[in-house]
């Protein structure tokens, strides 16, 4: 049975009661391999009709879903999108409501199937879709970094690009990396920068062009420079007809005059405006095949590099790929326990978590200043110091990724340990710190998260719900309906402390259903002021950090939350190997991936997962060492 992916975007909360119902036509279904599976107009129609048509239908619309508008299979398959978010709603286990009664198992197969095989046409037996990955540039941080350990330059050449954009919540998704006019003017001009300031630092010129001084340089040093370094700039074997054209380029500089040494200048000007160096180019070894096939060794290497480092491959992993060992056994997993422990490594756990975790918009929140005046710039950038030590260290000493949702240590300097209320840390420099009163742990409780899920002069526990779901559950709730009212500040219908106010302000059904679950989990980080500071009173009146959520668990604080997260490790585990997936491959995640992600945490389970048994698997993945085939692949 395909798991499907615990993902409900724009999800329906009162649609899976529709798909809970349709469980009761499993009395004339067998899940046997042997016998019929359901058939929409003699199984599920009467059903939909019986229990679901006095909600959703043309007048009511309960969800913003209308089932009278589906006749049968055919018009259900014209829309997979919506009911796309449907099956994954039925994953989520909310609905029905608590009181109602449960589908078994067994019921829950039934439909499940019926949505897999009829509705989607898709199973995990025997499927190899690694998906398509869109030809990408590499993002400012990877040009940066690229051309770093490239020529050896010290400065960021690509600070005056344009912004990327950022798409499924990563700034190196292919599908949105776009290629505005100005960008190509900005790489010509990054590219003469770069050479300029290798030829103006000898020791540089001499490591990466391996020629004494550019006053040294002759047109017999042409084409051993050129290919070298187009070479490790393509990131692979540059071909003859590259560097012959490269190596004609500066002969035909010097024939009208120019001195060898600037002549050089124009070859290696060339290779860092090439789409080759510019883009992560995969070449297809047969265009007329239809069946998907393993990237080169070359290219796993590149994947892998820009995975971990947001650069290109070193040595080592260029003369892996060059003698085709990185498929042997054990290579990928030395490779990337040595890749992590490298300084470079740091590019993962500084970028990823970053992005994951929304921490990247420290840098635009203001809280008020009259309000919370020990906010300054120096604690803003402690908060994201704070989560970035953290998840290195949980990475780089392969603890288990349930660290990120609970534990009893963190990493704080004086400045933000004083802001914590935590005595005898004495330092400026960030150390590890061990919790004892149960009240922080993990990432969750951290002053940077809920700094960036409040609003300027209060919590948000509606920002903070949402973002629980997003980033730790990976079940981000439906936009808002139309023409509702945001909850204002000066509202004086409106009285007593945030949660009796916001309790009132739903008291409107268009926003009951789905505020349930989210502010239910955002009330359980009251205790937590909006820069993250714990207090016990809001409004002159004790906090009330409790909460039921829909499936009927009760907690009371950030410490019993913290548990019921934990105990949904597997939800968790879905969640941060689909946005690791995602950011590895540079696109988003498609159905098809919620086999390789549901087998990658089956797998990694077994040990409690590890951190780095999670990025393993995902380099040892189908999405993450092969390619789909440009024509004739199904999608």
């Amino acid at each position: 049975m395909l798991i499907l992916k615990m993902n409900f975007k724009n999800g329906f909360c009162t649609m899976l009661g529709v798909f809970l119902l349709l469980a009761l036509a499993g009395e004339n279904v067998q899940s046997a391999d042997k016998e019929p599976i359901a058939n929409f107009d003699n199984d599920i129609m009467p059903v939909l009709k019986k229990h679901c048509m006095g909600c959703h239908n043309d007048k009511r619309k309960s969800g913003g879903f209308n089932l009278a508008k589906y006749k049968n299979l055919a018009d259900i398959k014209k829309d997979l999108k919506t009911w796309e978010r449907v099956a994954d709603n039925l994953r989520t286990g909310d609905m029905p409501p608590p009181g109602k009664p449960k589908p078994t198992n067994k019921q829950l197969d039934v439909v499940n199937r019926w949505m897999d095989t009829q509705v989607f046409e898709f199973t995990c037996v025997g499927q190899k879709d690694p998906g398509k990955v869109t030809l990408r540039r590499l993002n400012r941080v990877e040009y940066n970094n690229t051309a770093r350990d490239l020529l050896g330059v010290n400065f960021k050449p690509a600070e005056e690009f344009p912004a990327d954009d950022v798409g499924y919540g990563f700034d190196n998704i292919g599908d949105v990396l776009t290629m505005p006019p100005i960008l190509m003017e900005k790489y010509l001009d990054a590219a003469e920068d770069i050479i300029e300031m290798v030829y103006k630092n000898r020791f540089v010129f001499t490591k990466y062009l391996k020629v004494a001084s550019p006053e040294k340089v002759t047109p017999a040093d042409f084409p051993k420079i050129l290919e070298d370094i187009a070479t490790r700039a393509y990131r692979r074997p540059a071909t003859k007809d590259e560097v012959d054209k490269l190596v004609k380029l500066s002969e035909s500089l010097v024939k009208n005059g120019e001195k060898p040494s600037d002549a050089l200048k124009a070859g290696l000007q060339a290779i860092l405006v090439s789409p080759k160096f510019l883009f992560h180019v995969e070449i297809d070894p047969d265009p007329n095949s239809t069946e998907p096939h393993k990237v080169s060794q070359f290219e796993l290497a590149g994947r892998l590099s820009y995975f971990l480092w947001s650069s290109m491959p070193d040595q080592i992993l260029f003369d892996l790929a060059r003698q085709n060992k990185l498929h042997e056994k054990g290579v990928l997993e030395e490779q990337v326990a040595r890749m992590l422990k490298d300084p470079k490594g740091r590019a993962f756990t500084l970028n990823f978590p970053e992005q994951w975790l929304h921490l990247r918009n420290l840098k635009t929140v203001n809280p008020d200043k009259s309000k919370f005046p020990t906010f300054t710039d120096a604690l803003r950038e402690d908060m994201a110091k704070e989560a970035e030590l953290f998840f290195d260290h949980i990475t780089r000493e392969n603890r288990s990724i349930l660290e990120l949702l609970d534990s009893d240590y963190t990493f704080l300097n004086q400045r933000l340990a004083s802001h914590y209320g935590i005595k005898n840390v004495t330092k400026p420099e960030f150390a590890k710190v061990n919790f004892t009163d149960n009240r922080r742990g993990g990432v969750l409780t951290q002053a940077g998260v809920l700094t960036i899920t409040s609003n300027p002069t209060r919590t948000s526990p509606v920002k903070r719900g949402k973002w629980v779901l997003d980033n730790i559950l990976g079940t981000p709730p439906p936009p808002p309906p139309p023409n509702v009212d945001e909850l204002k500040e000066d509202d004086k219908a409106l009285t007593g402390t945030l949660r009796q106010r916001m309790e009132q302000h739903r008291a409107n059904p268009n926003c009951a259903t789905c505020h349930q679950k989210m502010d239910a989990l955002g009330f359980g980080l009251e205790n937590f002021n909006p820069v993250g500071v714990w207090r016990d009173q809001d409004a002159g009146k004790p906090i009330d950090s409790s909460g039921d959520l829909p499936g009927g668990e009760k907690f009371n604080g950030p410490a019993e939350l913290r548990k019921i997260l934990l105990a949904k490790s597997d939800l968790f585990a879905h969640c941060l190997c689909e946005k690791l997936l995602t950011y590895a491959t540079g696109r988003g995640m498609e159905r098809a991936d919620n086999c390789i992600i549901d087998a990658i945490v089956e797998k990694t389970k077994k040990d409690n997962f590890k951190m780095q048994d999670l990025i393993i698997e995902i380099v040892k993945s189908e999405p993450f060492q092969m390619r789909k085939a440009k024509r004739g692949a199904k999608s």
